[in-house]
């Protein structure tokens, strides 16, 4: 249900005025109008001067400010409950929800952008009937708060040999079907467009950890590194594989106007036909190696992922994790653009080691802004950060946000707040 993809292809842009008789006439009504309102927003003055602004900085021009921009993420139940949705059918509310998304982040008032049209996916069938070839997020618990618990299939050393290399092929009829469904929900309200990706990405610390578990990882990088080698060889020629796949079918779409990575294009891709991986960017992180030293964390990780970057355009690095020791092997990342600093990570030593060469996304703490009675602290937190960041291509980013304690105001004063501040320091 994702948007904001841009198709290669535009067949699937048509659109049809005609009200479905298989889903609820409030339902078609109900999606349509918050759809023409959605794309009304993304076509305004005010969402391509945003767009410029996130263009400006990644491309490390000046902007007129520093975009300020937050993900919601584990707060949507807060924000949009369940029960405040009107829409019965299952599809319709879904479309539903993704919309008034938008429309929240709109009245937030941060710098979301969002595309001119509605993005179906591609589909992708795999050989496996897990990805590889044993069962991962096999819960043994969570919380209502979203915190879980897994079962990791990797119990023993010898059991490393059950990893598989998955087999990706696109599914070209459970493709159109989404998207001829979607196309006739929408109506005139809104385009919609086939939009194709890889279907893994370079997150190789991330499949580790799902398969071994962290405690056992880290022990085997000590005294098993024979076995984590062959792994990550295993789930680097997985995801290189996949990566091949997407690109040889001609299902590559450009992903250049996103939050975050809103940028030029990248390498010129056509016009007409489908574009490559040189023409996309590409975000990964090392969060599971965070307690890893940076000896370690090149051996066994960025040795892997860079031959995985180096296939593409632009590429955004880190997470939560702490990369102040770090800045060195990061910064050696084959067309590295956006550095992400936590809020763990020390900030001077990133600007430091970036200069003006690179974009970082200087990432907030989510505890410091929705714990708190006011934002007090936060301020003068971001005061502080900004003043040094001045004169640096640099975004402002709140993200990995699990409550906001009831308060779903919280977002809309920091982003007046940040977006004030970064003026100042412009």
């Amino acid at each position: 249900m994702s948007r904001g993809r841009q198709a290669a292809r535009r067949p699937s842009d048509m659109t049809t005025s005609h009200t479905p008789s298989n889903w609820p006439t409030k339902d078609v009504a109900l999606v349509r109008e918050l759809a023409a309102r959605v794309l009304a927003l993304a076509t305004s003055d005010e969402y391509e001067a945003r767009r410029q602004r996130w263009r400006d900085v990644n491309e490390r021009r000046r902007p007129d400010r520093a975009p300020v921009w937050c993900r919601p993420a584990g707060v949507w139940s807060e924000i949009i409950p369940d029960d405040t949705l009107q829409c019965t059918d299952p599809l319709c509310r879904q479309a539903e929800l993704t919309l008034r998304r938008d429309l929240y982040k709109d009245w937030v008032g941060d710098d979301h952008i969002m595309a001119p049209w509605w993005s179906v996916g591609a589909a992708w069938r795999c050989d496996h009937e897990h990805t590889w070839g044993v069962p991962t997020h096999v819960s043994t618990g969570s919380t209502h708060l979203g915190g879980f618990r897994y079962q990791h299939p990797i119990e023993t050393p010898e059991d490393y040999e059950r990893i598989r290399i998955p087999t990706y092929t696109y599914d070209r009829e459970a493709t159109e079907r989404a998207a001829s469904r979607m196309n006739e929900l929408l109506g005139d309200a809104m385009p919609m467009r086939i939009t194709g990706s890889p279907p893994l990405g370079p997150q190789l610390s991330v499949y580790l950890e799902q398969l071994r578990g962290m405690g056992p990882m880290m022990e085997d990088m000590a005294f098993r590194p024979e076995l984590v080698h062959r792994a990550m060889g295993k789930l680097t020629e997985a995801v290189f594989r996949a990566q091949r796949a997407a690109e040889d079918a001609g299902l590559l779409t450009t992903n250049h106007h996103e939050p975050m990575f809103c940028s030029d294009a990248l390498g010129d891709p056509a016009a007409d036909g489908p574009a490559q991986l040189h023409n996309l960017w590409v975000a990964a992180n090392s969060q599971e190696f965070d307690q890893v030293s940076p000896p370690m964390q090149e051996e066994f990780l960025l040795s892997y992922q860079q031959v995985l970057f180096q296939q593409f355009g632009a590429v955004q690095y880190g997470c939560c994790e702490d990369l102040t020791t770090k800045t060195d092997i990061v910064l050696r990342i084959p067309n590295l653009r956006i550095f992400v600093s936590s809020f763990w990570t020390n900030l001077d030593t990133v600007i430091e080691a970036c200069g003006k060469d690179y974009t970082i996304m200087w990432r907030q703490s989510s505890t410091q802004v929705t714990m708190p009675d006011d934002l007090e602290e936060h301020r003068r937190h971001i005061e502080a950060g900004l003043k040094r960041l001045q004169g640096h291509p640099y975004q402002v980013v709140l993200r990995e946000l699990e409550t906001l304690f009831g308060r779903p105001e919280r977002l809309r004063d920091w982003a007046k707040l940040a977006i004030g501040i970064a003026e100042k320091y412009a």
